[in-house]
């Protein structure tokens, strides 16, 4: 795979968008973005407890990315996942209540914020544990290959705090030696919690080099471009599908918030956090489809009110669900064996 040079001024394409497909891309960004907030403000209720860690300012990475994706593909991540959810098709009532811990939710309630599951959808989930979804990834992969389902592939999210996990490095070894169809999507947003990757990591703000050193094929590309992370992935998962083993793709973004509600985020500056949100994915791509074309001010201002309005509907529903009922305590605790077995 080839580094695609990246002009933050402009976001041409050379795969050129319908109008279609930019309203669907801008809605779901939006959504993401409108579903995030909710939930800070849910959470300042304390109606969704427990940590929330907001996907605000990285939703060009799921929707550039997983659009790509077929129903039998399988997508596991990490416990920033609600935009991966969404962008997989996860009902926002459902989601919203799951964070809620509404019995109405993904889970049941039972998973929360860092654990969005939908089996029908092939999300596999968040996982809470920083790197516990790379061995996950690997057994997925490796079933499908012995399954012979050689079309079918996985994609694997996670964060730059994880690369320094053991299994991380485990699951490179692995991928590669056995040609496992894994697209491994870094989403580099430079803080591991509240330290910066280059005091974390030997490679700093360049991991993707490390993927290369498993004989990996992987490239960094600018994740708050959607165009750009729409048309590497589209690459990436066609060199995989062809039999041609995993591939990295480091996408590097910024977290407009702190690393979850409870962080206040005073170390970074603000200087440096409004660079970043001059770069704001949705602004950039919305103002380069208005520019071609693709998407009019009515469209804009049509699409946002659809929004708000989905977004309030799932936040009436999530709080004006059920709780859980007591003995749900009891229920999926174990899996049930196979009596036919």
């Amino acid at each position: 795979m080839t580094v695609i040079e990246n002009d933050e001024k402009t976001m041409k394409t050379s795969k050129p968008l319908g109008k279609e497909q930019a309203l669907e891309f801008y809605s779901m960004m939006m959504l993401i973005r409108r579903f995030e907030e909710a939930a800070e403000r849910l959470y300042q209720r304390g109606i969704v407890r427990g940590f929330l860690h907001t996907y605000i300012g990285e939703e060009a990475i799921a929707v550039g990315a997983i659009p790509n994706l077929r129903e039998d593909d399988y997508i596991i991540g990490h416990y920033r996942d609600h935009g991966h959810a969404l962008a997989r098709g996860l009902p926002p009532r459902t989601a919203m209540a799951e964070l809620c811990g509404k019995a109405t939710g993904s889970s049941g309630g039972k998973g929360g914020s860092m654990h969005l599951f939908d089996i029908k959808r092939h999300l596999m989930g968040g996982h809470a544990i920083v790197g516990g979804q790379f061995p996950l990834a690997v057994g997925m992969a490796l079933g499908l290959k012995m399954k012979g389902e050689l079309d079918s592939i996985v994609m694997c999210f996670f964060g730059d705090g994880a690369v320094q996990e053991g299994e991380f490095h485990e699951t490179m070894n692995l991928a590669s030696l056995w040609n496992l169809p894994i697209v491994f999507m870094l989403e580099n947003n430079l803080y591991g919690m509240g330290t910066e990757v280059n005091r974390s990591n030997a490679a700093g703000q360049n991991i993707y080099s490390t993927a290369e050193s498993y004989q990996i094929p992987a490239v960094q590309i600018d994740g708050m471009d959607l165009i750009q992370v729409r048309e590497t992935v589209i690459e990436g998962i066609s060199k995989v599908r062809e039999g041609n083993g995993p591939v990295f793709i480091e996408s590097m973004a910024y977290r407009f918030h702190g690393h979850s509600m409870a962080d206040p985020s005073n170390y970074r500056d603000n200087e440096e956090v409004e660079e970043h949100r001059s770069r704001d994915p949705i602004d950039r791509f919305r103002t380069v489809c208005i520019e071609e074309g693709l998407l009019t001010d009515a469209d804009v201002s049509r699409v946002n009110e659809e929004i708000d309005s989905t977004i309030q509907d799932a936040v009436e529903f999530a709080e004006q669900s059920p709780a859980p009922a007591p003995e749900a305590l009891f229920t999926n605790v174990y899996s049930k064996p196979d009596t036919n077995q």
